[in-house]
């Protein structure tokens, strides 16, 4: 059996400044260096304030650099927002877009973030799509239909020759932040079982080729067994990827379990 290339990112969110994440990165630089990128892909989205050092501070042949968000228009009267004109002229390589909290704390809707996803693409992003369901939509049985909404709406009007540019991130939004419960791998593997069959609807069989995530409470505990699940080739860390060396060694144990299988 051929070896499954995984994906390992976080979001620093809103918790690192400039000195912090450049520390950061230099630190999972070095500890991570000896890891085949042919096999593993590694990617980290600091704060916007940290983006300019960030880029200057490690090689993104090593470690994808991203942003946590972007604006759907290139230029214009958007005060607050940033331009994809802007974070090309960083060179980032990654928008994360649809974030839950983009979603439920600001207010996003599924139209915006599908012009967001189709601005992102048009610019040469690699776009990372947040998807998922709440508390609510698990207890009235909907997560499955939400799910669906959020990436046929996010993907509404996109080629299917763009699935190369693309990324998906499942994370049930019951299961992110500090008082989250991570769901159950079991969980997990039918949620990513729905999701790739709504991409091949939407891009064919290349459907098959967009790297899913699992993100919501990963931990140095659940990470091994929710990455040996169908359909999950990833793993958005929170929290627990914060610290390098403890980043690192989640990485390194997942790889040594998708290793057993070869």
């Amino acid at each position: 059996m051929s070896f499954k290339k995984v994906y390992f990112g976080t979001n620093l969110k809103m918790y690192k400044g400039v000195a912090d994440t450049v520390s950061y990165l230099k630190e999972l630089e070095q500890l991570t260096s000896d890891i085949d990128r042919n096999c593993a892909e590694l990617f980290v989205i600091p704060s916007y304030t940290a983006l300019s050092e960030a880029v200057c501070s490690v090689s993104q042949a090593q470690i994808l650099l991203g942003a946590q968000n972007m604006c759907w228009e290139e230029q214009g009267q958007f005060t607050g927002e940033i331009s994809p004109l802007m974070l090309r002229e960083l060179g980032l390589s990654i928008v994360e877009l649809g974030h839950s909290e983009r979603r439920h704390i600001f207010g996003e809707s599924n139209e915006m973030i599908n012009r967001k996803v189709c601005t992102a693409l048009k610019n040469g992003f690699k776009t990372l799509l947040c998807i998922g369901e709440t508390g609510e939509d698990k207890q009235y049985g909907i997560s499955d239909e939400v799910l669906r909404i959020q990436l046929k709406t996010g993907f509404y009007g996109v080629s299917d020759k763009m699935y190369g540019q693309i990324m998906v991130a499942y994370e049930p939004v019951w299961a992110i932040g500090a008082d989250g419960k991570p769901a159950s791998a079991e969980y997990a593997k039918e949620k990513h079982a729905v999701i790739r069959k709504t991409l091949c609807e939407i891009f064919g069989d290349n459907g098959y080729a967009i790297p899913l995530l699992y993100g919501g409470s990963v931990n140095p505990s659940n990470a091994d067994n929710l990455i040996l699940q169908p359909d999950i080739d990833g793993l958005f860390v929170g929290r627990s990827a914060w610290n390098a060396a403890d980043f690192n060694s989640l990485i390194r144990s997942a790889i040594d379990k998708v290793l057993l299988l070869r």
